[in-house]
């Protein structure tokens, strides 16, 4: 009972971190049906820079936010603009998963030429620490994870539903032609969508360096379950990628138990599957997925 109490607790944590991981996925998909396979890329991306930062700076990883966050968005605009923007809307699913995985492989390459394929890992003073909560021994890094997570779907949530920006990238979302024609300026809103959905990445590179050895191909690890979550959960929908992500992560640690972790991880795909063959616009999200 105390193993299965304490995967329940690292379930939960570990969920926190699929949730911010798979944010930025969700909403590109939702703003312009583009599918960003070099989101993972960019999110071991960041764990890179988190890492060479600590090692050059012996700062903690977390402050190399104040440069990769802006950084990022910065990419996610400019990318939008002058590459995205440029496909044909009757080609932009299939010719997006051909443009971005060029990109993502060409992150690869460069991780690979400048550090080699050598697996890397922050040593950081509290990495072995861990807290006793109600009998569970919980991980510093991963309650570390877990709050950077929580707070930036938070503010994530607060831009998507209390600003002026939200409301136009929401409308731009749901209906980009109803949007030109109340004064939206489509591109541009899609531009700095695009750029906050790369920020998220930022984020989580940093979260992911805390807590997992990072390589440079470690992102088609993590492709596979990203989109499975932000299927289940809807397409374009934040809270739906939360309650998936962190539903699915609580139910990959807890069959880690019987199963071991290799098979425990088909529980993404099985979800993706059964979802594609019972709820197709996911389980959480609007009626997005019909526009594919």
């Amino acid at each position: 009972m105390a193993l299965v109490f304490q995967s329940v607790i690292l379930g939960l944590l570990q969920g926190g971190l699929y949730a911010l991981l798979a944010a930025g996925l969700t909403l590109y998909f939702g703003i312009m049906r583009v599918v960003m396979i070099a989101h993972a890329g960019f999110i071991v991306l960041g764990a890179y820079i988190a890492w060479r930062f600590t090692t050059i700076t012996g700062l903690d990883p977390m402050l190399s936010l104040v440069i990769t966050v802006p950084a990022f968005f910065l990419i996610g605009y400019a990318m939008q603009r002058f590459l995205i923007a440029r496909l044909k809307p009757s080609t932009l699913t299939m010719m997006s998963v051909l443009l971005t995985f060029a990109i993502a492989m060409i992150i690869e390459g460069l991780i690979g030429l400048l550090y080699s394929g050598t697996q890397r890992r922050i040593a950081l003073p509290y990495g072995t620490d861990s807290l006793n909560l109600f009998g569970a021994s919980v991980p510093v890094v991963q309650i570390i994870s877990f709050a950077l997570a929580a707070v930036s779907l938070f503010v994530l949530y607060l831009v998507m539903k209390k600003t002026r920006f939200g409301r136009a990238l929401r409308a731009t979302i749901q209906n980009p032609e109803a949007a030109q024609l109340v004064g939206i300026d489509t591109n541009r809103t899609a531009g700095l969508g695009f750029g906050i959905s790369l920020a998220t990445a930022a984020v989580g590179g940093a979260a992911l360096s805390l807590q997992a050895t990072i390589w440079p191909s470690l992102h088609w690890h993590w492709i596979g379950p990203l989109l499975a979550i932000i299927v289940v959960g809807g397409l374009g929908s934040i809270p739906g990628a939360a309650i998936a992500a962190v539903a699915l992560g609580l139910t990959q640690v807890l069959l880690e138990i019987p199963m071991g972790p290799t098979w425990a991880q088909t529980i993404f795909y099985a979800a993706l599957f059964l979802t594609l063959m019972v709820r197709p616009h996911g389980f959480f999200g609007g009626r997005l997925a019909q526009r594919f």
